[in-house]
């Protein structure tokens, strides 16, 4: 029998939509999935040595907000300086409260697990980055290189 194989595709780079690819590629890997991670357009971010990710309620109507505030705080509130990083705060305070691994642990978890990770070739010259901003053991290849794998996943997630 062929191993089971999860293939992800990580689009967005801020915080609060960095952790499923992490907790989903880990999680597959511990349960013996070979996983593979394709990082594109802001998805990059998360590829980056020095990790500088935000959370903003703005644009994410789903967040629980702390205090009801979703239920009496204007939308356009969100858009006041500090805002930002003041949800930014909250949210890595609730998660070391909850005991939720950092993205920083969670990406070392993924590298030990021997989780492919791949930059898009297309989109890191797109944006003109550079390979020394990425951390160590990240691959770099294009869309169809990502797709041979994918084709034969058992599961394929776009987050």
């Amino acid at each position: 029998m062929d191993d089971k194989k999860l293939a992800i595709i990580a689009t967005k780079g801020s915080l609060d939509w960095a952790y499923p690819p992490f907790i989903l590629a880990s999680t597959a890997a511990a349960l013996g999935y070979e996983t593979q991670i394709f990082f594109t357009f802001y998805g990059l971010q998360l590829l980056k040595k020095d990790l500088s990710l935000e959370v903003t309620p703005l644009g994410n109507p789903g967040m629980p907000m702390p205090m009801g505030m979703d239920k009496w705080f204007p939308v356009l509130g969100m858009t006041l300086p500090g805002m930002q990083g003041l949800m930014t705060s909250m949210m890595k305070k609730k998660m070391k409260d909850k005991g939720v691994a950092s993205i920083e642990e969670l990406r070392a978890l993924c590298q030990e697990a021997e989780v492919k990770m791949i930059a898009c070739q297309m989109t890191v010259d797109l944006f003109d980055m550079e390979r020394s901003q990425f951390i160590d053991g990240v691959e770099y290849a294009g869309a169809a290189a990502f797709f041979e794998f994918a084709g034969d996943s058992d599961i394929c997630l776009y987050i």
